[in-house]
């Protein structure tokens, strides 16, 4: 019964970490999920090497900070970048837009927010636009960045444990 359940874990891991990337999946919730799968795997076989409820907990913490940050992050490095709150919020209004589109689409949806904020509200010219949409670029790439890091993590916490 417990390969039933390492099975199952591994293929969630393997989800997360393609969910870390795809929009639309949910990467570190997944994962997590392929934690608690190993967990009951686990506790049925006969080695006892088990995760504990507090493993299990801080993890879940991890999880739903990494899952904020990622919709935070864009609109934060978009104001490191010179941006303003418009384009932070276009920056996020465009990431969320380009969710229902490819990785592309959210890419470029969160550029284009940003850019469309600083000029349409902002009034800002092009240049100084351009960077604050720079900002947003790397603040998705950014967020993908420590969901890959995530969910990678977990992946080999399953299979190692």
């Amino acid at each position: 019964m417990s390969v039933v359940f390492f099975v199952i874990a591994v293929i969630l891991g393997l989800i997360g970490i393609i969910g870390s990337v795809v929009p639309g999946l949910p990467g570190p919730p997944i994962s997590w999920v392929g934690l608690l799968f190993a967990s009951f795997g686990r506790r049925l076989s006969e080695s006892g090497n088990e995760f504990s409820l507090t493993f299990l907990l801080v993890w879940l913490a991890i999880t739903v900070i990494v899952t904020v940050l990622d919709y935070v992050i864009p609109g934060r490095f978009t104001r490191l970048a010179g941006g303003s709150k418009a384009g932070s919020w276009g920056a996020m209004i465009g990431l969320l837009a380009g969710i229902f589109l490819t990785a592309i689409g959210m890419i470029a949806g969160c550029f284009l927010g940003a850019l469309v904020g600083e000029l349409v509200f902002e009034k800002k010219d092009f240049e100084a636009s351009c960077k604050s949409a720079l900002g947003a670029f790397a603040g998705v790439m950014a967020g993908t960045g420590i969901k890959l890091i995530t969910t990678i993590t977990m992946l080999v916490y399953i299979i190692k444990i």
